[in-house]
């Protein structure tokens, strides 16, 4: 550890659990970096994602948006491709783009859209973008005939939540520059929307643990009372 993450730990007290809008205000306070740091959501879930009827996955917007710029590419032909080019989709490209991203190994992107009907396509590329968390799905709205609608969402701030194989849900919620009540925003309705995800099948505990902290800094416990 750093002398500022050290300097930063005396600031609070680690082993406390404080409420959302204080975890929040002292994430800000202690986040040291020169840069406008994201401010990150870990969320520790009660489930089995070993189990195929315990996965937690989803999307939301964000009320304030994620202060990132996000790079869209939308895989479509015809007439989807024009709504995309028109509508603010930064690349829109069919089989040219798929052989890029075969070929060259091209990530230039934040979020991929794509029509159903080039998703036997896509297979071609799985590899490569699923690991990086880019292959398009159903599940999170990137698959679809809507790409305007896809793409307006997320420009607009849409976040995908999911766990990983520790059963952790890891989120952006926005910029240190945002401030708390912003931040308090999205956080209220990314948690409201995880809470919603809650499967049938999982027993016990749900939220198993809630830890707030910027780019740089260190971590905040959340106390969170829903089960």
């Amino acid at each position: 550890m750093g002398k500022k993450y050290r300097e930063a730990l005396t600031k609070f007290d680690s082993t406390k659990h404080y409420d959302q809008q204080t975890a929040l205000k002292t994430v800000l306070d202690v986040a040291f970096a020169k840069f406008d740091e994201t401010i990150e959501i870990h969320v520790k879930l009660g489930v089995d994602t070993k189990q195929a009827d315990q996965q937690v996955r989803g999307t939301v917007v964000l009320p304030n948006g994620t202060g990132k710029t996000v790079r869209v590419l939308v895989i479509a032909k015809g007439e989807k491709a024009d709504l995309a080019l028109a509508n603010g989709a930064d690349v829109v490209g069919a089989e040219d783009i798929i052989q890029k991203i075969a070929t060259q190994n091209w990530l230039d992107f934040d979020v991929c859209i794509t029509t159903p009907d080039m998703m036997g396509q896509m297979g071609r590329v799985a590899k490569i973008l699923g690991p990086k968390g880019l292959m398009p799905s159903p599940k999170s709205g990137t698959v679809t005939q809507d790409v305007v609608k896809a793409i307006q969402e997320t420009k607009a701030g849409k976040v995908e939540y999911r766990c990983d194989k520790t059963s952790i849900v890891h989120c952006p919620l926005g910029k240190k520059s945002f401030g708390v009540d912003k931040l308090l925003e999205n956080y209220n309705t990314l948690m409201d929307a995880i809470v919603r995800a809650k499967p049938s099948a999982a027993k016990g505990l749900y939220i198993r643990s809630i830890t707030l902290a910027s780019t740089m800094g260190p971590g905040v416990a959340v106390s969170h009372k829903t089960n």
